[in-house]
């Protein structure tokens, strides 16, 4: 018997989801990122997120990209594309992103210890590699990129897949939902994330319907039952609550 029942990983999952996802927005979304983006030829810190996260499809009309998105405005996504692939195209931009993720864990998750990075990362690399790819194109071309050789910059990158990894899995169970890109933004943030994610024209009080809600969480659980899955072929109980407790460390490391 190990140290976790299954009922203990599906009460954990969606916290350790929660706080990978977590460290990847802090890298998105930190200026550090986009000044290194403006480094690198975009001036547009948006251009740098859209054409450095969705490069790894390659060289694509920005629908595509939209599609594989799923949350954002298309007219927003199609501006911003186009706008960072003219500066290197897409694969060198998705190559520059990935660099900038691996810095940003250099300095942020450095408080680690060094046998806490080293373990987490050879137990993530376990889950990345158990994970089934299909349907999921972002998290597999993640997944394909080069990495950095070892230490924090290469935790940050596998932490990134991970992230990448979960957000496609539930693009794919709202869809199931048949909720459409805005339905469920409106039901998990409101008018405020919709215009974050260029929805312009939300009204303020702008709101899902009692069954768009209930169909959103249906897709929550969804989600989580099907990372619960690859946690569950890919690590023991005793496994997967030691991997939990480091990503915990990494959130309170990368997050403070």
């Amino acid at each position: 018997m190990g140290e976790a029942t299954v009922t203990d990983l599906e009460q954990t999952v969606p916290s350790v989801d929660k706080t990978i996802h977590d460290i990847g927005a802090a890298w998105m979304l930190d200026p550090a990122t986009s000044a290194r983006g403006k480094e690198a030829g975009y001036e547009n810190p948006f251009a740098f997120y859209f054409t450095g996260r969705g490069g790894v499809l390659g060289d694509v009309d920005a629908s595509v990209v939209h599609a594989a998105f799923g949350w954002f405005e298309p007219t927003a996504v199609r501006v911003c594309w186009e706008e960072g692939v003219a500066v290197a195209g897409a694969r060198e931009a998705a190559r520059r992103y990935g660099r900038s993720c691996a810095q940003w864990g250099e300095e942020h998750l450095a408080g680690l210890d060094g046998a806490d990075v080293a373990r987490l990362t050879e137990l993530a690399d376990r889950v990345v590699d158990a994970a089934d790819g299909s349907g999921l194109p972002v998290f597999a071309g993640w997944r394909a990129e080069e990495t950095a050789p070892g230490g924090p910059a290469r935790l940050m990158q596998r932490i990134n897949v991970l992230r990448e990894w979960r957000a496609a899995l539930h693009l794919c169970a709202t869809t199931a939902a048949g909720l459409d890109p805005l339905q469920t933004v409106l039901a998990a943030g409101g008018p405020a994330r919709a215009r974050f994610l260029g929805w312009r024209d939300v009204a303020d009080d702008a709101a899902a319907d009692a069954s768009v809600v209930a169909r959103r969480d249906e897709a929550e659980a969804a989600t989580n039952r099907l990372t619960g899955a690859v946690y569950g072929r890919a690590l023991t109980p005793a496994e997967f609550t030691e991997y939990a407790g480091l990503v915990e460390k990494a959130g309170a490391a990368a997050l403070a």
